[in-house]
Parts: structure tokens; C-alpha cells; sequence
């Protein structure tokens, strides 16, 4: 009888190199593909979130306050401020928005007395001298500071501030008018230097 001999030669060596590389090949770039899905994700959150820049709120002025005195940036350092720009022959929502304010100034002083500056910066210098300003403000709160200066002052510290503001080119003396303005209560917090008191 004949015998079926069958006889099994060993895989050869580059064989199973070739199918190991292929295995290794493989997981290497499934390992790098979802390395990078994973970063391009995080970029595109870190993309989402980025701000793409706040413009600088404030800078240098120099006003007058209701009681006469001359007042810069410098004053506002190491006080919490509210800073609201309006002016006083405002028939409606600058009333209103002082009212809001002297409410919130009320909160602020029951939790912190004596840190807060609240201030008015009236963007209608023509009519709104110190007289008028502090006459004006003391129907609100006491502790609100009326500022004023030249047109050009006031200009210069509403722009700084982000603040639009219009007055009518055609006005007659003693003609009344309206401002156009935006409106704007800013609140910050000068962080350089200690934190003062009244």
C-alpha cells in the first residue's frame, strides 16, 4: 500500500516578516489617524473659544467733576467704578438708567463701603456745566460724580470708552435739543494698585 507522506516545510523567514510588518503598518497608522483626529478637534475647540481680541476699554482723560476739581484716569485706580455717560436735559432713559444706577450702587456699598466711584460723564458739554451736573446728579444719588469739560475733552474720553455720541450741528442759542448717544454703563475695576476707600 502506498503511504502518503506529506511533509510541511517551515513558513519561510520573510514571510512572516512581511505579514507582521503589514499587521504593525496597520495599527501604526490607525494609531496616527485617530492621534490626529483627536488633535485637529481639539484645535478646532481651541479655535472656537479663541477671542479673536477685546479693544481696550478707557484711557487717559482729564474732566472736570461737579464740585470743579480736575480728574483723570489716575483717580480711578484702585476703585471699583461705575462709569455711565448721558447728560442731564436727557427727558427719559438717562433718568431711568440713573435710577438703575443708584439702585446698584446701594447693593455695591451694603457689600463693599466705601470701595465704589460711581461716575457720570455727560456727552452734552455745552449745556452740562459742574452747576448743572451736580444739581442734576444729586436727584439720584449723592455719591455720583458729574463729569464734564470741553467738547473736545469729552469727545476724547468717549471715544476712549467706546462711546458714540451726537450732538445737532444747527443749533441756535438757547435752542432745545436732543443728544443721540448710545447707551452705556460701564463697571470696572482698576486692579493696579491697593483697593481705596471713602
Amino acid at each position: 500500500m502506498p503511504v502518503n507522506v506529506r511533509i510541511e516545510m517551515p513558513p519561510e523567514p520573510q514571510a512572516n516578516s512581511t505579514g507582521l510588518l503589514f499587521v504593525l503598518t496597520g495599527i501604526g497608522l490607525l494609531w496616527y489617524f485617530e492621534h490626529e483626529k483627536k488633535r485637529m478637534r481639539r484645535k478646532r475647540i481651541a479655535e472656537a473659544n479663541k477671542a479673536v481680541g477685546r479693544p481696550q476699554v478707557g484711557g487717559p482723560f482729564e474732566l472736570i467733576d461737579h464740585n470743579g476739581n480736575t480728574m483723570t484716569e489716575q483717580d480711578l485706580k484702585g476703585w471699583y467704578s461705575l462709569v455711565y455717560f448721558g447728560f442731564s436735559h436727557c427727558p427719559d432713559i438717562c433718568p431711568e438708567e440713573l435710577d438703575k444706577m443708584a439702585a446698584m450702587i446701594d447693593l455695591i456699598e451694603a457689600e463693599l463701603p466705601g470701595a465704589l466711584l460711581p461716575v457720570f460723564v455727560t456727552c452734552d458739554p455745552a449745556r452740562d456745566h459742574p452747576a448743572v451736573l451736580k444739581e442734576y446728579l444729586s436727584e439720584f444719588h449723592p455719591r455720583i460724580l458729574g463729569l464734564t469739560g470741553t467738547y473736545e475733552q469729552v469727545k476724547a474720553m468717549c471715544k476712549a470708552y467706546r462711546v458714540y455720541f451726537s450732538t445737532p450741528s444747527d443749533i441756535k442759542p438757547g435752542q432745545d435739543y436732543l443728544v443721540d448717544h448710545n447707551l452705556m454703563l460701564k463697571h470696572m475695576k482698576d486692579w493696579k494698585g491697593p483697593l481705596k476707600t471713602q
